[in-house]
């Protein structure tokens, strides 16, 4: 009976895989396609993708180009979206729908803060670079507009300078910085120049395609690159690689960078993040789910955002939680399939801060290990929990960053100059349309780096990014607005939306070099004069302000001239400025995190004696 059984099954096997077979799922492609007699030397996507139409559409029977290329996805126009929702979407509906609704995607957050420094107005998630129904967090529907309906100087800004690196769109390569347009910016992203370098002659040296027809199933770090080596340099910061003032003027020495970059850039060499040191590509730290979407439609990128160095390294206070693969369909165990080693059930799987496994990081025996997916190595995560250096009383709201980043790229002045009488490509519209946008900046640097509470009330690297001074012409090249602030939360201010730095040390910022050094806190270049810090970095619009800072202080009155437009984020007050400054006394003795005194709250009683007196009595 046990023999019938098996035999039944192993036939009704044999017949699914026929059915497979013949709809594209699996084999070289059929014989009914004659899209290899043109294109033979192309290679094997994956094992898992064959055929050609069932991802690119045309028809399969036809010999003749124009008849075997006739609806073929976005053929006529590469940039159109239904290339990929169609190639793509067909098979891997999950995966797309959780694309859409990432920020990646619709890059609602980016707009919103636009927005926000723009046109002073509150972030929320209302336009987005297409029309789409989604979802909140929260499960509840919305509607996100189409940023063409954004009629004003920010939403044409974003249609003409930032959708330029989005994925619903591909990019003209020949500038150094286009990508292709949906999956494919990822999983099939351009080579120099976007030239196809593979075996098919017919596309052979052409361009705008992928280096080879063969998918990166897991993403490269080059394929990050492509993208985030703008506005806050993640890409190249992670790397060591710094292009200085937009790399257009002499970076060292008055010469320009030894690194070839992009579109003119060249780059200098900085300290790279110990991760990258380590070997870590972008992908083995962010999760799918950060990357592609999770589904719901935050209203910031810092929504969709799950791991926090804590998820490996542990708290001041707590371990890295953990919870054990049980089942064979989970998650981690389903993405791994692309690892060198799977995950398996029993396996006790990290969980990010959304309490989420990761699918490569797990604990055997108390040690937290992660696995490099493209490679398989195994690398120990150290685990702070309990260390002195993380325990020191009054921390309790510091970052990790705050004293773990090397550097954090920073830019002031932003100047942005709107011609009315120019044109410029509408890239979502596709077509150009009146008005011009430039922009310079002032100043740039890595080191000192400003703190200040973030959206999540912990204090963190907050770099002014796009604090924007905007000049208006008219069509007659009249000015209009001359290097003007918006009006932000009732008041007439500098507001800037910050990057955050992906440059991170195993040795922390010293002790003395936050509370002792006040451009950490937000000041700037200055001069210390009794109670009084004074910015010596002066912006041309003001006789006061500081260029490279946000904070100013008169006679120990803190005043801040800039504002923060993610929300809850906010640069240091008065009192938290007053005391990390008062700490500066006390580490010239206890210069060490390890001296028992930070263990407990300071005991003012005991610091009642001959010695402590002196040092502290105030300076006449």
């Amino acid at each position: 009976m046990l023999r019938i059984v098996m035999h039944v099954a192993q036939s009704l096997f044999m017949v699914i895989s026929a059915v497979c077979l013949l709809n594209a799922c699996g084999g070289h492609p059929s014989n009914k396609e004659q899209c290899v007699r043109c294109h033979y030397g192309i290679e094997r996507t994956t094992p898992s993708h064959h055929g050609c139409v069932s991802c690119h559409g045309g028809d399969p029977k036809a010999t003749a180009k124009e008849a075997a290329h006739r609806g073929i996805y976005g053929f006529a126009n590469r940039s159109y979206p239904g290339r990929w929702e169609n190639g793509c979407g067909g098979c891997h509906r999950y995966q797309l729908a959780r694309m859409q609704s990432s920020q990646m995607y619709t890059a609602a957050g980016m707009i919103a803060q636009i927005q926000a420094t723009w046109e002073g107005e509150t972030p929320t998630i209302r336009f987005g670079s297409h029309a789409a129904q989604l979802y909140d967090p929260a499960g509840r529907p919305f509607t996100l507009h189409g940023v063409e309906q954004l009629d004003n100087l920010s939403g044409e800004l974003y249609r003409k300078f930032c959708v330029r690196c989005h994925l619903d769109r591909q990019q003209d390569p020949t500038n150094g910085s286009g990508n292709p347009a949906g999956c494919a910016a990822c999983h099939f992203p351009y080579g120099q120049q976007a030239l196809y370098r593979g075996g098919d002659p017919l596309l052979l040296g052409r361009a705008p395609h992928g280096d080879s027809h063969r998918m990166q199933s897991l993403p490269s770090l080059r394929a990050c690159v492509q993208c985030h080596h703008r506005s806050g340099r993640t890409a190249l910061s992670y790397q060591g690689l710094l292009d200085g003032n937009n790399s257009l003027v002499p970076t060292r020495d008055g010469q320009p960078g030894p690194v070839q970059g992009s579109d003119g850039r060249t780059y200098t060499h900085i300290a790279p993040d110990v991760h990258y040191l380590a070997g870590m590509d972008c992908i083995d730290c962010h999760t799918s789910r950060e990357v592609m979407g999770e589904g719901y439609a935050s209203a910031s990128l810092h929504g969709q955002l799950e791991v926090t160095c804590e998820s490996c390294h542990g708290s001041p206070t707590s371990p890295p939680r953990y919870r054990m693969i049980v089942r064979e369909n989970e998650e981690p165990v389903r993405e791994s399939r692309s690892y060198p080693t799977q995950i398996r059930p029993g396996m006790k799987m990290i969980l990010t801060a959304k309490g989420r496994p990761f699918s490569n990081v797990f604990t055997v025996n108390g040690t937290v290990l992660v696995q490099l997916k493209h490679t398989g190595r195994l690398l120990r995560a150290r685990v702070i929990t309990g260390s002195p250096a993380h325990t020191v009383v009054g921390h309790g709201r510091l970052a990790c960053a705050a004293c773990h980043s090397r550097t954090v790229v920073q830019c002031y002045g932003c100047h942005t100059r709107y011609d009315r009488g120019g044109s410029q490509i509408d890239v979502i519209k596709g077509m150009e349309t009146p008005g011009q946008f430039t922009e310079t900046e002032d100043y740039r640097t890595l080191y000192p780096f400003p703190l200040a509470l973030n959206r999540e009330g912990r204090i963190s690297p907050v770099t002014p990014g796009c604090q924007t001074f905007v000049t208006v012409l008219d069509a007659q090249g009249r000015i209009v607005q001359n290097e003007a602030i918006m009006r932000y939360k009732g008041k007439r201010q500098v507001r800037f939306a910050p990057f955050y730095g992906h440059n991170t040390g195993k040795r922390a910022v010293g002790c003395s070099e936050c509370h002792a050094n006040p451009a950490f806190l937000g000041f700037g270049q200055h001069v210390v004069a009794g109670r009084s810090i004074t910015g010596t970095l002066i912006c041309d619009l003001s006789d006061h302000k500081p260029l490279d800072g946000f904070l100013t202080m008169t006679n120990g009155a803190v005043r801040a001239y800039a504002a923060i437009t993610r929300n809850h984020a906010r640069p240091l007050n008065q009192r938290e400025v007053q005391r990390t400054l008062a700490v500066n006394s006390c580490l010239v003795c206890h210069a060490s995190a390890k001296d028992p005194i930070y263990r407990a709250r300071i005991d003012y009683r005991a610091l009642d004696d001959t010695i402590h007196r002196r040092l502290l009595a105030p300076r006449r």
